[in-house]
């Protein structure tokens, strides 16, 4: 299930946020910095649309959608990577997560104090990227030493690309940089995964704005790159929403002019940044979506269902959504020529609907 974490400074949203998305009372909102001192854990279901379509064509009794944990962790203030304020205790429960959403705040609110007495999207991002930087670089350093003191004998070609590595990341750390920046090879995201830096970890900017910008507008901010994406989320308003039925949500968002939640908007980035599609399996008993990485074989996105069916599997009938629900089904699809049989090399697109062969 895909993880992620939820942190910022304190008294910038992350709780409100996370009660919103979660639906939920689990995280202390208070207007005081460490209300969340253990990372509070919630799962929400992914909404997609394509479910309810082809739980109708197929008659489903039953239908599942794939699902997404939110972890939200305690505020970092400056100087946690030295163990101020919470420390890093809390640095590791972002070790834990799949990608960070870093909330920093743009609305305004006298009666919420803002550790540093002011409101800078950017400044509170400079402080969040630069802890988590100098976390990483005392990492780095460490590792950096003890691959020098092994670089002899037979090792020490291996070695010398290590070295190489470290002495480039470290370089990029030192100048308070996020690593995930950097351009890696098959051999160097190898020694990087095994590294486990936080700045290498995909991360988006959910920038708290006031409601009149709840349609998205986020300030300029150097780290906002294609892999350093930002939305813009009211959390105060996505508070609100939680509370309504679906349909008043639906009129209410209208009346706004907002086109999807905070909740889309964040799912939506976080997929694109792990470089996760959604497949789905439909019939009477249930319709369901599976969430793979984009590139996955048949086999292996078989192999999400029961790990059994990777060595089982012998081929897969597919069809795109589209045409399952335009053909009224697989005996529409069967019969209208719109369905393919593909073998173990096929790779899984977003929104393919597959029906897989196993062998006993």
């Amino acid at each position: 299930m895909l993880s992620i974490g939820i942190v910022g400074l304190p008294n910038v949203g992350k709780s409100t946020l996370f009660n919103a998305l979660t639906k939920s009372k689990l995280a202390d909102a208070q207007n005081y910095p460490f209300c969340t001192i253990e990372p509070n854990v919630g799962i929400v279901e992914v909404p997609d649309a394509r479910l309810l379509q082809l739980t109708a064509v197929s008659k489903s009794q039953k239908t599942v959608p794939t699902a997404i944990q939110f972890i939200d962790i305690a505020g970092i203030v400056k100087g946690a990577s030295e163990g101020a304020g919470l420390g890093n205790k809390f640095l590791s429960h972002i070790r834990e997560v799949d990608a960070i959403a870093q909330v920093v705040r743009a609305f305004t609110d006298d009666t919420i104090i803002h550790v540093n007495n002011k409101v800078d999207p950017v400044d509170d991002a400079d402080t969040i990227n630069l802890e988590l930087a100098l976390a990483d670089l005392d990492t780095v350093k460490k590792r950096l030493d003890q691959t020098r003191k092994q670089a002899k004998g037979p090792a020490a070609k291996d070695a010398a690309l290590e070295i190489a590595l470290l002495e480039r990341v470290l370089a990029q750390l030192e100048k308070g940089q996020p690593v995930r920046e950097l351009e890696y090879s098959d051999d160097e995201t190898l020694i990087m995964k095994d590294l486990h830096l936080l700045t290498m970890k995909p991360m988006m900017y959910v920038v708290n704005v006031d409601e009149i910008g709840a349609g998205g507008n986020v300030p300029t901010h150097p780290f906002i790159t294609a892999k350093t994406p930002a939305v813009g989320v009211c959390a105060r308003l996505e508070a609100e929403l939680a509370e309504l039925s679906p349909e008043d949500a639906h009129a209410y968002m209208q009346d706004l002019g907002m086109k999807e939640t905070g909740l889309d908007k964040i799912i939506t980035t976080g997929y694109r940044l792990l470089n996760l599609i959604t497949y789905f399996t439909s019939g009477e008993p249930e319709t369901r979506a599976w969430t793979v990485k984009r590139g996955t074989k048949a086999p292996d996105a078989a192999g999400v269902i029961h790990t059994d069916f990777v060595k089982g599997f012998v081929k897969a009938d597919v069809t795109n959504w589209e045409e399952f629900v335009a053909q009224n089904g697989w005996t529409g699809v069967r019969d209208n020529g719109k369905l393919r049989l593909e073998g173990k090399e096929y790779v899984v697109q977003d929104g393919d609907v597959c029906y897989f062969h196993i062998a006993s």
